[in-house]
C-alpha cells in the first residue's frame, strides 16, 4: 500500500529545494515506478532517470517530462533507442563515448551527451552498494581522462550514496571538484546523482540548496538531483499474513511474505525493516524469527519481539516498504506477488490499483 499523502508531504520538500536552489530533480525508475503515482510526482518533479530502454520508454509514456538515461555499458540496439527517447544520454566509459559518437552525432542539439565519473570517495558503509568502491565497474576515474577528448559532451554525472544525508554529499562534492572541476567550465550542466535522503528527519536542505547554488553559479551550469527513494520514504506499507509458527530452538512465524520474493534487499543489503506495532528481540515479552514460505532456508526476514503471542491469521505491516520492493519482486517457487494499492488520507480511501494472478506467473517464462 502506498500512501498519497506521504508522497505529497515528501514532494513539498523536493519542491522546497527546487525553487530555492534553482535545480531540477529527477525521479528514479529504479527504486520507484508505480506508474499510477506519475501524475502526482510530474506535478513537482521534472523527469526521471531510466537505466535501460525499458524504463527510459516508461519515463516517456507515462511521465512524459525529461527522460535521462544511464546504464554500465550500452549495447547498439539500446542506444539507438534510448536516443530516440532520451533527453540527456550518459556513458560509463570513453570506448562507448566514442564507439557510438556516429549515432549520437547525428542527435546532437536534441540529445545531451554526458558521461559518468568517478571520484573514487567511498562514503558507503555496504561495498554492494558502494559505487565508489575499490574496482569499481561505475564511473570514469580521473586518471582515464587524460589524453582523452571531451569534445561533444555536455555534462558530468557522479552517483556515488546510498541512503545517506547530507554530509556524505558536502564531501564527495569536494573530491569531485578537485579532481574534476577543470571540466565544469566545457559544460552544461551537472548531475549529483541520487541516494540522497532529502526528505528523511535530520537532512540538511540549507546545505543542500547552498552547494547547488555554488556549482550552478561558478560554473553556470544547470544541476540535476535524481534520487528515488526520497520521493517514497515513509510511503509505502507490505502488509503479510501469519501462516504457521513452528519451533526449533527458537519460535519462528511463517509469513505469506517473502524475503527472496518481496523484500530482497533484506538479503542482499542487507537490512532489517521495522514492523509496526513490532521491537527489537527480547525487548518485549514474545520474541519470533520472521520467515517467508519459500524453500530457500535462507528466507528469512529478521527477529522481532512483540507485546502478544503471534497466531496464524495474525497481520504484520512492514513500514518503508514503497523503495526497492515492487521493482525487484520475483515470483520464485510461484509464490503470488502482493496486491497494489494507494491510499488517499484526505478521503480514507484504499483502491487495489493490480492484482496478479496465475497468468502472470504462468506467461512469465513462456
Amino acid at each position: 500500500m502506498v500512501d498519497l499523502g506521504r508522497i505529497r508531504h515528501n514532494l513539498a520538500i523536493l519542491d522546497d529545494v527546487q525553487r530555492r536552489s534553482g535545480a531540477k530533480i529527477l525521479m528514479a525508475l529504479k527504486a520507484f515506478s508505480m506508474w499510477i503515482t506519475f501524475p502526482l510526482i510530474r506535478q513537482t518533479l521534472q523527469g526521471v532517470c531510466a537505466s535501460s530502454p525499458w524504463e527510459a520508454q516508461l519515463g516517456r509514456e507515462k511521465f512524459d517530462r525529461e527522460v535521462h538515461s544511464f546504464a554500465a555499458a550500452f549495447k547498439e540496439d539500446d542506444v539507438e533507442e534510448l536516443l530516440q527517447i532520451s533527453d540527456h544520454l550518459v556513458f560509463n566509459s570513453f570506448q562507448q563515448l566514442e564507439r557510438f559518437r556516429p549515432l549520437w552525432q547525428k542527435e546532437q542539439g536534441r540529445v545531451s551527451i554526458g558521461l559518468r565519473v568517478n571520484p573514487e570517495h567511498s562514503e558507503g558503509a555496504v561495498e554492494l552498494y558502494d559505487p565508489c568502491a575499490p574496482k569499481s565497474r561505475l564511473g570514469i576515474p580521473r586518471r582515464d581522462f587524460e589524453g582523452k577528448s571531451v569534445e561533444g559532451v555536455e555534462g558530468l554525472h557522479f552517483h556515488t550514496l546510498c541512503e545517506q544525508l547530507f554530509e556524505p554529499l558536502e564531501r564527495t562534492a569536494k573530491v569531485f571538484e578537485e579532481k574534476f572541476g577543470e571540466f565544469l567550465p566545457q559544460m552544461k550542466w551537472l548531475n549529483l546523482g541520487g541516494g540522497h535522503h532529502i526528505s528523511r528527519d535530520g537532512y540538511d536542505v540549507d546545505g543542500l540548496v547552498e552547494l547547488i547554488i555554488y556549482f550552478r553559479d561558478k560554473y553556470d551550469l544547470e544541476v540535476y538531483l535524481e534520487p528515488g527513494e526520497a520521493i517514497v520514504i515513509g510511503s509505502g506499507l507490505l502488509v503479510s499474513e501469519v501462516l504457521d509458527v513452528v519451533t526449533n530452538e527458537i519460535d519462528t512465524a511463517i509469513l505469506d511474505a517473502s524475503a527472496t520474493c518481496h523484500m530482497p534487499d533484506v538479503l542482499e543489503m542487507p537490512y532489517r525493516p521495522e514492523i509496526m506495532n513490532g521491537f527489537s528481540p527480547g525487548e518485549k515479552p514474545f520474541t519470533y524469527r520472521l520467515g517467508g514460505p519459500s524453500c530457500l532456508a535462507g528466507d528469512i526476514i529478521g527477529d522481532w519481539s512483540f507485546e502478544k503471542p503471534l497466531q496464524p491469521g495474525d497481520r504484520l505491516a512492514f513500514l518503508d516498504m514503497a523503495h526497492y520492493t515492487m521493482v525487484k519482486t520475483t515470483t520464485f517457487n510461484g509464490i503470488q506477488l502482493p496486491h497494489l494499492c494507494t491510499y488517499e488520507p484526505e478521503s480514507e480511501e484504499l483502491t487495489v490499483i493490480r492484482s496478479f494472478g496465475y497468468e502472470d506467473f504462468r506467461d512469465r517464462l513462456s
